[in-house]
């Protein structure tokens, strides 16, 4: 039996409009349609999305992000530039009940697409609107990227070794798919509200807002004492020692993490030395934070003195907290990978092979997600969307296709 078969999607008979571009709004689009929304991509008839091109390329010409990101939305061309566009998609925003878009401020407006436009032809109209610093502001203008939302909201200060040039955090794209995914909890906030009221809402997402909101205790700390953290490197943390990250005899990396006094207990008994977890020497977290770095050390040199299997056998025999520092390669042959399924194999008939996409997370007990498709191509359902929804007949679309509004 299928998932079809057994529920129905939390979201289903829900209409999405994703005008949006790249990765913040568009991802939130994808979590939506994950869970039963219908999307429907609104891109530009030439060249579509940026997205289709970022990334490694397929023989299909679309990328395998666009692939993976894309998931299970219906593409339409329309040109917002043309009126006859603009009618368009004031007609599907009719039939819908969210929009996503990206947009610089001011941008829809100046098409006559703005949110008080919008809101008169459908009241209950929810609106994400994803930019680098929101919609108002003295920056709201400036243009924004996940690189330069990691700047400005300080995560970025903090990544890299002491004294050295700050790094990447994670993925250049990392701040997209974070306000991707606080523009889904918006979206999801504004339902529940319009079940209860009738009304629609926007959602204003700004791409740094994101990751300010993920720095822990960074602005209580400097309101108080101020204390401007520094860049730490991959073993210093100013709560819990030992708490970072080691090399191994065979070149690899593992990950250690003790939070309490108890699992630094564990972790002297996986190194065979348990009178370091003694009051007298590093047993409590104070002491161990004052001499971080003769912990570190110790614990370095006995991670440099074994395979990575080594360590993480012994430390997952006595209960420390450890982990590998996974490689995609090494997360393909990762037991706990598989068995919670989080690699989905899709085929794609217009490439002709499989592709392996990330599952779909969250995981509902009743009403879990579901991947029907990969990212389509380039307006492989502007007939089908105008047609079936919109009432077109073939004469039109064939004008409007003369026209280059699709």
């Amino acid at each position: 039996m299928t998932v079809e078969d057994k529920a129905t999607l939390p979201l289903d008979g829900i209409r999405v409009v994703d005008v949006a571009t790249v990765i913040a709004g568009p991802y939130c689009a994808s979590i939506l349609g994950e869970f039963g929304a219908d999307v429907i991509k609104v891109e530009h008839p030439l060249g579509g999305d940026a997205l289709r091109r970022f990334g490694t390329p397929t023989n299909r010409g679309d990328t395998l992000t666009w692939l993976s990101e894309a998931r299970n939305k219906k593409s339409v061309t329309i040109d917002l530039h043309h009126a006859e566009g603009t009618e368009l998609f004031k007609q599907l925003i009719e039939k819908s009940d969210i929009l996503c878009e990206n947009f610089r401020p001011g941008t829809l407006e100046k098409w006559g697409l703005g949110w008080e436009v919008l809101r008169e032809i459908n009241p209950g109209l929810i609106m994400l609107r994803v930019t680098g610093y929101g919609q108002t502001g003295p920056y709201k203008n400036r243009p924004g990227f996940a690189r330069i939302a990691h700047a400005v909201g300080g995560l970025a200060y903090l990544s890299g070794m002491p004294k050295g040039a700050p790094v990447t955090p994670g993925s250049t794209t990392l701040g997209d798919y974070m306000t991707g995914l606080y523009g889904c909890l918006g979206v999801l906030l504004a339902l529940r509200y319009r079940e209860r009221t009738g009304r629609g809402q926007y959602i204003d997402a700004a791409l740094y807002e994101s990751v300010f909101r993920c720095t822990d205790e960074l602005a209580p700390a400097y309101s108080m004492f101020g204390t401007v953290r520094e860049r730490h490197g991959p073993t210093h943390n100013d709560f819990a020692c030992p708490y970072g990250h080691f090399p191994t005899k065979d070149g690899q990396w593992v990950a250690i993490a003790c939070a309490t006094d108890k699992l630094f207990e564990r972790l002297a008994l996986a190194m065979n030395r348990p009178e370091l977890a003694s009051h007298s020497i590093y047993g409590v977290q104070k002491t161990r934070l004052e001499h971080r770095h003769d912990v570190n050390e110790i614990v370095r040199d006995w991670c440099g003195s074994l395979t990575r299997e080594e360590v993480l056998n012994r430390c997952f025999a006595t209960g420390a907290p450890a982990g590998p520092l996974n490689t995609i390669a090494d997360i393909f042959g990762d037991r706990q990978f598989h068995a919670r399924q989080n690699l989905v194999a899709i085929e794609d008939e217009d490439i002709g092979e499989t592709v392996i996409v990330p599952s779909v997370i969250p995981r509902l007990s009743e009403t879990p997600g579901r991947i029907k498709k990969l990212g389509p191509r380039l307006g492989a359902h502007t007939e089908e969307v105008l047609r079936d929804l919109l009432g077109a007949d073939d004469r039109e679309i064939e004008n409007l296709r003369e026209q280059r509004v699709i």
